[in-house]
């Protein structure tokens, strides 16, 4: 079975004649071009950030990094093993927060769970893992970030081939063409938008319409005055937990984590309801509202030296596709990512994995 290369090891020339434009350079894009250009595909991936990840992204300030996104991952399944084991040795450590603390809207303790599953996180941040895994489709020109997919319809001079319509990092729009198949590893909300805006006549819009993804408002804060001496935390006595705060759902010290700064660092995720609620308002006023049920939940009163707030428009699935992945044959595109049977960074792995070698073993019948 084909795995993802080894992040330090060159890409191997493509030697089919298929060429396949990957749109989205999460996890599961990623697997999927890795996996693909392992089989001898040529890929092309196109990002809108400007770093692939996706929500498996961290953030950079003055005051500490953040795991903006995804928080740890855990893993189950012998292929996702066996793809982490050949990645850079210290890239992927254990993050002894395996016991959450579950708190009530005052910041009690109402249940200590005992999860022995190791947790796991990249190092220095979460992001690391994918950009690290896609460094070597950058290197071989593979790899367009910053880069928004705006259209995808078929080439006007080879009818049987598909072509994107872009907006590059200069706004400026731009075409490229001749792909023989495409490959959707975006939020099932954006891979429909896409679709639909495109014409694009497929039984696949029926169920992937039907996937359901919550948002959640992210809120970082920042506390320098803890390095002060004698003071190393602020407080409560534990690193993470799972809230029933109306406002809050997670929580989570990320200085506690391995391979980063000790600066007094807390990731706090928005309850999806609240989300959703929330959803059109301004940054400013969501930090302020979750700066103050972080602060009811920990009790931590003083001022943070920085704080800010992201909002992720599709982080948690509620209703997914129900299969690894989905492959039109009759019009060569897929889709893939974690929402199609969960939302954990291994389910977004395997579903690229999977819909890469579907594609492999298709183009092997047809020869």
């Amino acid at each position: 079975m084909s795995r993802p290369a080894a992040s330090d090891a060159p890409l191997p020339p493509a030697s089919r004649p298929y060429h396949i434009a990957i749109v989205g350079a999460g996890m599961a894009g990623t697997t999927c071009a890795r996996t693909l250009v392992q089989a001898g595909f040529r890929v092309s991936v196109f990002e809108q950030a400007a770093h692939a990840g996706g929500r498996m992204d961290h953030i950079d300030t003055s005051k500490g990094s953040f795991d903006s996104g995804v928080q740890f991952f855990t893993v189950r399944d012998p292929r996702f093993a066996q793809a982490l084991d050949v990645t850079v040795p210290g890239l992927c450590r254990p993050w002894s927060a395996t016991t959450i603390v579950v708190l009530d809207e005052s910041g009690k303790k109402i249940a200590r769970p005992n999860n022995q599953e190791p947790h796991w996180v990249a190092c220095p941040g979460m992001g690391d893992l994918v950009r690290n895994w896609a460094a070597p489709l950058a290197q071989a020109g593979m790899l367009h970030t910053g880069t928004e997919v705006l259209a995808m319809e078929r080439d006007r001079l080879q009818p049987a081939q598909w072509q994107l319509r872009v907006a590059g990092p200069e706004g400026s729009p731009s075409v490229f063409a001749g792909f023989d198949a495409v490959v959707l590893a975006i939020p099932a909300p954006a891979a429909t938008q896409l679709l639909r805006s495109s014409a694009v006549q497929s039984p696949l819009l029926l169920p992937l319409s039907e996937v359901q993804m919550a948002p959640c408002w992210t809120l970082m804060l920042s506390y320098p005055q803890a390095m002060q001496p004698g003071m190393t935390t602020l407080g409560p006595n534990w690193n993470v937990a799972s809230s029933t705060h109306h406002r809050i759902a997670w929580l989570a010290r990320e200085s506690s984590k391995p391979g980063r700064s000790l600066l007094e660092r807390w990731t706090v995720h928005a309850s999806a309801d609240w989300s959703q609620k929330h959803l059109n308002d301004s940054p400013a006023r969501v930090l302020a509202k979750l700066h103050k049920a972080f602060s009811e939940v920990t009790g931590i009163r003083v001022q943070p030296g920085h704080m800010d707030v992201r909002l992720w428009p599709h982080a948690r699935t509620t209703a997914p596709l129900g299969q690894p992945f989905a492959w039109d044959s009759q019009e060569q595109f897929g889709i893939c990512g974690d929402w199609c049977v969960g939302m954990r960074v291994e389910d977004a792995f395997l579903s690229g994995l999977e819909l890469a070698l579907a594609i492999a073993e298709q183009a092997d019948h047809a020869h």
